[in-house]
């Protein structure tokens, strides 16, 4: 189906998760109902060279980075070719956090599947590479504010154990640091000093710091090599909370989201000035979804990953946007 040929919503974004949104058995109940979801998969699988099916049924390696990407991208752009199929309305604008990033620029037409997963596929690999096991870690920061983050971190990376910087910058007062394993350490510390939380989370990399600056110097290779197309509709990217005006724009804010932070909650920001008042959450969990809901500016946030709450997030746009469901 063809976005320029397809009903718009006027007050929808579509927003795209990233990593942490993965479980064993996501989408089966989907695929139940929706035969092209593992048509999706296959064709994913078949630029890839593996069963990718197959790792998010089985859970086998998929808490591997190298995978977990094309698994979550997949997912999430399976998702959207059902909701087109079913006469979704296409959103006005789309935001991935992180790897999500990526699902959005299939959504717009900017890549095609098979080249993003081969894509996400490398970027997990030569993230792993970058860091070795054990060296790297990440916490998310609860009940401070960024000015605190950001300081806490730049105090714990002066004392000599290695650097830690602001990852993500999910919500007010959920802020994700990551770094060298002792520098985010001495990070949790300080922040418990100041009366926040910090819990340390279960990942293999320590993504959007400068750990990355490597990974992503050899992504941009990639990356120049891959035809992408300016996105059919509008992306907002992670490292500026804006829309790229040109191509080499678009590239710049792929290869420096490597090691820059996540502006989730700017992100949010452009969509509360721009009139967003509907979230949909394309792909697995509802992560996103439980980031958003408080916000004022959103009237309804929709995730989309069981039958029920897709045809729920379908009827609802169709309605609320001023189209027979």
């Amino acid at each position: 189906m063809s976005l320029l040929h397809s009903n718009q919503a006027q007050h929808t974004a579509f927003i795209f998760p990233g990593q942490g949104s993965q479980k064993i058995g996501m989408l089966a109940e989907l695929a139940e109902r929706f035969p092209s979801i593992v048509n999706t998969f296959k064709e994913a699988s078949d630029a890839l060279g593996f069963d990718l099916w197959q790792i998010v049924q089985s859970g086998e390696n998929l808490d591997q980075t190298q995978y977990t990407q094309p698994a979550l991208l997949t997912a999430s752009i399976a998702i959207w070719q059902v909701w087109l199929e079913s006469g979704g309305l296409v959103p006005q604008y789309l935001a991935g956090h992180s790897l999500g990033e990526y699902s959005a620029l299939v959504a717009a037409d900017a890549l095609t599947l098979a080249d993003a997963v081969k894509l996400v596929h490398l970027r997990g690999q030569l993230m792993q590479q970058a860091v070795p096991q054990g060296q790297g870690a990440m916490a998310a920061i609860l009940g401070l504010s960024d000015e605190q983050v950001i300081t806490l971190c730049q105090s714990a990376s002066e004392a000599g154990v290695g650097s830690v910087q602001a990852a993500n910058f999910n919500a007010q007062g959920q802020v994700v640091i990551a770094g060298d394993t002792e520098a985010v350490q001495a990070a949790i510390e300080k922040a418990k000093e100041l009366s926040g939380k910090a819990i340390v989370l279960p990942v293999s990399v320590p993504s959007h710091c400068a750990l990355m600056k490597v990974a992503s110097e050899q992504f941009a290779e990639a990356l120049g090599k891959v035809e992408i197309q300016m996105p059919k509709i509008a992306l907002i990217h992670n490292v500026n909370a804006q829309v790229a005006g040109d191509l080499d724009e678009l590239k710049q804010a792929l290869v420096h989201q490597l090691y820059q932070s996540v502006q989730w909650t700017k992100t949010l920001s452009f969509f509360e000035q721009q009139e967003m008042r509907y979230l949909v959450e394309c792909g697995a969990g509802n992560v996103l979804s439980n980031l958003a809901k408080r916000l004022p500016f959103v009237q309804k946030v929709l995730p989309t990953d069981t039958v029920s709450r897709f045809e729920d997030a379908l009827h609802t746009i169709l309605a609320v946007e001023g189209k027979e469901a």
